[in-house]
């Protein structure tokens, strides 16, 4: 399973078979000597659902630890797919930054490793960079598709949406885009990240695989409608990939467009925010969106954040203190079918 490259081998390995047919589950283990444990191990679960020939689909989840939907959407997956209804293989890894979902963080409480912003990763570099590399250079030439499901964790709450990214390579991009429309969360959206250097999703873009994430809320915990869109979209995926038998099951979706300049709206002072409108209103170009007022020097008049732009309110911070520099909002567009 090692590629073949000028880097030294991964310490990360895996205690199950990946081209074995059948339900494997079990870790993959990457050793870490603590003051808890001299030789101690970070596992990190995985399944690998194998069946005959077919289209390989990766599945991650957990890249940031207080993101829940995608673990508890694959977590779901595992425990109820049936064996004969798979052609070809899906590797789950729901927790991919397991340090930090252990601790119910963005970053790894080990060394404070953003996975998402770590790729490619190092076999020689921190726990993170580990983890990163591994996924890189043994995880990803084995698919063919990736879908990485996120939300807002702790801090952002999004309108459940699964997305694409607009790339240079058009072909790859609209293949993208059908299976992010085969997802059929309530929004399919074209998504502009604020910082790509490091990521997942631009690894993978890079490498010609066939990328999609979601934003499936967010608030640092689970809904039953959130878990029911989540579960229902992998599946969805995985039957319009071929390697899962049945047809997609539909349900109306709204496409939405993040332009290149000016979605995202950033707070220019700390304080308590005041929503003007709610998450998914529509909103026009200039009216007040949010107000952020001073709750230690009372009689302050607030400071109002304007949208600028006319589309929707994608997403919003979340709790309701903010400071200087926090993404208070992401805007986007109604458009029609792409």
């Amino acid at each position: 399973m090692n590629a073949s490259n000028t880097m030294q081998d991964s310490p990360v390995s895996s205690t199950i078979p990946f081209d074995e047919d059948g339900i494997h589950t079990g870790h993959l283990k990457l050793p870490h000597s603590h003051d808890g444990s001299a030789y101690g191990a970070v596992m990190i679960p995985v399944a690998v659902i194998k069946n005959g020939e077919g289209p390989t689909v990766l599945l991650t989840g957990g890249n940031h630890g207080d993101e829940y939907q995608g673990p508890l959407a694959m977590i779901r997956l595992v425990s109820s797919i049936d064996l004969e209804d798979v052609t070809g293989r899906i590797i789950v890894v729901p927790t991919m930054n397991q340090p930090a979902f252990a601790a119910g963080t963005r970053t790894s409480p080990i060394d404070k490793g953003n996975l998402n912003r770590m790729f490619p990763g190092r076999p020689d570099g921190t726990v993170t960079q580990k983890i990163a590399d591994y996924m890189a250079r043994y995880m990803l030439p084995m698919a063919d598709v990736v879908m990485d499901m996120h939300d807002g964790g702790k801090t952002l709450e999004f309108v459940p949406m699964a997305c694409t990214h607009v790339l240079a390579d058009k072909a790859n991009e609209d293949e993208s885009w059908q299976y992010a429309k085969a997802f059929k969360a309530p929004y399919t959206c074209k998504l502009v990240e604020i910082d790509t250097i490091g990521m997942w999703d631009t690894h993978v873009e890079e490498s010609g695989t066939l990328f999609i994430t979601t934003e499936l809320g967010g608030t640092g915990t689970t809904r039953p409608d959130w878990a029911e869109i989540g579960l229902r979209g992998v599946r969805n995926v995985l039957k319009h990939a071929g390697v899962l038998a049945g047809e997609n099951e539909d349900a109306p979706t709204q496409y939405l467009d993040v332009p290149l300049e000016g979605a995202y709206i950033t707070s220019e002072s700390d304080g308590l925010i005041e929503w003007v409108v709610a998450l998914g209103d529509p909103i026009t170009e200039g009216q007040v969106i949010a107000r952020v007022h001073d709750p230690v020097r009372l009689g302050t008049p607030p400071r109002d954040y304007h949208a600028t732009m006319d589309g929707i309110l994608a997403m919003r911070h979340f709790p309701g203190i903010v400071h200087l520099g926090d993404s208070i909002a992401m805007q986007a567009t109604v458009v029609d079918e792409i």
